[in-house]
């Protein structure tokens, strides 16, 4: 009976508290509801609010853009102040723009066939600034100051220049050999000389002997050498390895980036004619951009050149595609048989078991310039007769040697074994890629090289090759993608430190006014590029420089092909490019991880209000996400377990990031805002939509 009775009170005590639980589970459920429906409330005040205010936060937005039409404005002045001072110097150089003196300054220097090497590379320095100033025009001018008639023949000025220094390097090359002669090397008889500048290296030997034990040789002064084929070192035979630390060989779309793709019309005066067709997937491709023409209708006049430029930078692509890495060498020498496997190459059509392999430009680009290595003609060699010099005369320019690989000595093709001195001022992250040009298919390929051996320690590289060829090195575009952090933040009045942390260097570019300049390139706690550190110069200088030098932060339209990152909408991207620039005289910005977790249609990064010297501290920012619409501060942190779109306490919507930090910024600061100089605020704008830091952070 005792049992029984503590049963019945021990279900008794079970019910009642399942009756508290159940009551308990009731309240909180009403709590919950009731807390829902207070924060809808307050959410649909807040919606009212936003709606009501919008028209007068864009207006007054609008007021504060008009920094941008000033700077357009400024650089167009500028520009007409230059061409003015340059008409005034009468320093013999032409003005690009103006085809009557471009076009009389290519033909009298073509007329000049007595040049030799010395004289082409003083030249060579006044040709290339031409082509610098070309370029700038085409990547930085605004849509309405040029025609695309003026565009096309900037670009056509810019191809017969390039064709033309190429052009009297030959008869410089051809004038010397004539009197290879006069030069005999004391030791090997043969006529061997380097020329070195900042823009070239020109080698040159001469096998005036024709002896077998001479078929190697090694220009000491730049480093670069080569091993013949017996066949040759008893030929009549000249090698010239000819170091041109710029790209005149891509078509023109790869060697500035931001110009549409067509291909080159000139050609090469020492290989064959280039083929004019399209490349394969070229017409896909030109369509990619098509989903900007509704974002670049948002943009003011005063910014339809950095909408242009977006245009290039943001292409409607597939999903991304994660790129293959590299094998690690725990070795500095690493010795490569094959690079085929190695380097992103297309296919050729044709089905053949050993298909030339084709680099895909858009993913491996030139790095440190191009090395046109070539076996020559030598010409016939004065001959002393009694008092007189005689010689005989050929009526032909510089000829390619018709060298044709014969059988080695263990029944192997013969190859050419060369080696080159790697520029000092130019980084390899990685094994750079051995590629030759071939002007044919305008495409650089890595069939026909083989045994590569690159020591990092010693900055050189060796390979064979079974004919001779122009090569270049070749480094992966997008190796330094997706970026692993990035800051930007005052310094002083109109100027500004950008901060980006990629994936093998750190780069800080100071801002001040209308210039940038490399602060530093770490790389494994080592600064590197001091040749171009602490130098003032445009953003766009400064992008061409740090690209030239193998440090690409400077995504293209097809980018996203190659880095696996989440896509963003263009309004929100450049919407917050350009209101971050207008804020950044007094706040910081920087990178959040949960930038990729927003979506495609907003961006979410860090603010804080920047008084002082030095970064902000932790506890200091905020997080706000931006549709391009719509500002919100989310109570979010970095430190959070999971994203979520909950607004910050006592935060409200607004239509600009401008007016939502002016709720709860200083007075002073947004003094510092209002007082932001409009070159500065360009410089900013510029280089945020260069680097894209929203898209591939």
């Amino acid at each position: 009976m005792k049992s029984n009775g503590k049963s019945r009170k021990s279900k008794k005590g079970e019910e009642k508290l399942k009756e508290e639980a159940l009551l308990q589970a009731e309240q909180e459920e009403a709590e919950r509801l009731e807390k829902e429906r207070l924060r809808q409330e307050h959410l649909k005040k807040l919606e009212a609010k936003y709606q009501g205010e919008r028209e007068s936060e864009l207006a007054e937005l609008n007021s504060l853009e008009q920094k941008f039409l000033s700077a357009q404005q400024w650089k167009m002045d500028y520009r007409e102040q230059a061409k003015w001072e340059h008409y005034l110097s009468c320093d013999g150089t032409p003005d690009p723009t103006v085809p009557q003196e471009i076009n009389t300054f290519m033909s009298l220097w073509h007329d000049n066939q007595d040049e030799d090497v010395q004289l082409v590379m003083e030249k060579e320095e006044v040709v290339l600034k031409l082509i610098e100033k070309l370029e700038s025009l085409l990547l930085e001018t605004s849509p309405d100051e040029i025609t695309e008639k003026q565009r096309d023949q900037y670009q056509e000025f810019i191809l017969q220049l390039q064709d033309l220094l190429h052009k009297k390097y030959n008869e410089a090359t051809q004038n010397l050999l004539k009197t290879a002669s006069m030069y005999e090397d004391a030791e090997t008889g043969n006529m061997h000389t380097a020329i070195k500048d900042k823009n070239s290296t020109f080698c040159i030997w001469a096998n005036l002997k024709k002896k077998a034990r001479f078929k190697s040789h090694v220009f000491q002064e730049a480093g670069h050498g080569f091993d013949l084929p017996k066949s040759l070192a008893l030929s009549s035979v000249a090698v010239r390895v000819l170091h041109t630390r710029y790209d005149h060989v891509s078509p023109l779309w790869v060697q500035c980036q931001g110009l549409p793709r067509q291909e080159a019309s000139h050609s090469e005066e020492l290989e064959q004619p280039k083929d004019t067709g399209q490349e394969p997937g070229e017409e896909e491709r030109d369509g990619e951009d098509s989903s900007m023409a509704a974002a670049e209708e948002t943009f003011s006049n005063g910014r339809k050149e950095s909408a242009a430029s977006l245009k290039e930078n943001i292409s409607n692509t597939d999903d991304a595609k994660e790129t293959e890495e590299e094998t690690e060498k725990n070795s500095d020498i690493l010795d490569v048989t094959s690079q085929g496997e190695e380097a992103p190459l297309q296919e050729e059509p044709g089905g053949r078991e050993e298909a030339p392999r084709v680099v895909d430009v858009q993913q491996l680009v030139p790095v440190g310039g191009v090395y046109h290595i070539a076996a020559l003609q030598l010409p016939p060699q004065a001959q002393d007769v009694g008092d007189w010099s005689m010689v005989e005369l050929l009526d032909v320019g510089l000829e390619l040697y018709p060298y044709s690989p014969g059988e080695a000595e263990d029944g192997t093709q013969e190859t050419v074994q060369i080696t080159l001195k790697l520029p000092d001022n130019v980084i390899y992250f990685k094994v750079p890629v051995v590629a030759r040009w071939e002007p044919a298919g305008q495409q650089w390929r890595t069939d026909g090289i083989s045994n590569i051996t690159y020591e990092a320690e010693e900055k050189s590289i060796s390979f064979r090759m079974g004919a001779f060829y122009t090569v270049a090195l070749l480094q992966d575009a997008h190796l330094n993608l997706p970026y692993q952090a990035w800051e930007l933040h005052p310094t002083g009045v109109d100027e500004g430190l950008f901060t980006v942390t990629a994936v093998f260097a750190t780069i800080q570019i100071q801002i001040k006014d209308n210039q940038c300049m490399l602060s530093s390139v770490v790389v494994e706690e080592e600064k590197v590029l001091s040749h171009i550190t602490g130098k003032w110069m445009s953003p766009f200088a400064l992008r061409e420089a740090l690209k030239g030098a193998g440090v690409n932060i400077f995504p293209a339209g097809y980018s996203p092909e190659y880095v696996p990152v989440h896509r963003k909408a263009a309004p929100a991207e450049v919407k917050a490019y350009e209101q971050m620039a207008l804020l950044a005289a007094a706040f910081a910005f920087a990178h959040s991880k949960w930038n990729g977790e927003a979506g495609p249609e907003r961006v979410v990064f860090k603010v804080s209000e920047h008084l002082t010297a030095g970064s902000a501290k932790d506890k200091d920012w905020s997080l706000y996400m931006f549709s391009g619409e719509r500002v919100q501060n989310l109570k979010l942190t970095e430190t959070s377990e999971a994203f979520s779109e909950e607004l910050e306490e006592e935060s409200e919507f607004h239509s600009t990031l401008y007016h939502m930090l002016k709720d709860s910024a200083s007075s002073k600061a947004m003094g510092k805002v209002e007082r932001a100089g409009f070159l500065f605020i360009d410089s900013v704008y510029q280089l945020l939509l260069a680097t894209r830091i929203l898209a591939y952070s």
